[in-house]
């Protein structure tokens, strides 16, 4: 009984440290979101059919 008092004790005081130490504190504020609008989305659509065209080169290689 005694052995078992301790361990449970020994667990119970690991848990609480583990936790503690690893609590993070959270965002200061809402950060402000930058939507993806048409000049990032057309940047992406151009890389990629660049990707495929080069894609496509290298397999006629």
């Amino acid at each position: 009984m005694k052995i078992t008092t301790i361990l449970l004790l020994t667990l119970v005081i690991i848990f609480i440290t583990v936790t503690l130490t690893l609590a993070q504190p959270g965002l200061p504020g809402s950060p402000e979101q930058t939507p993806i609008d048409g000049g990032l989305g057309i940047l992406a659509a151009l890389g990629g059919s660049y990707a495929i065209k080069k894609l496509r080169d290298k397999k006629q290689d």
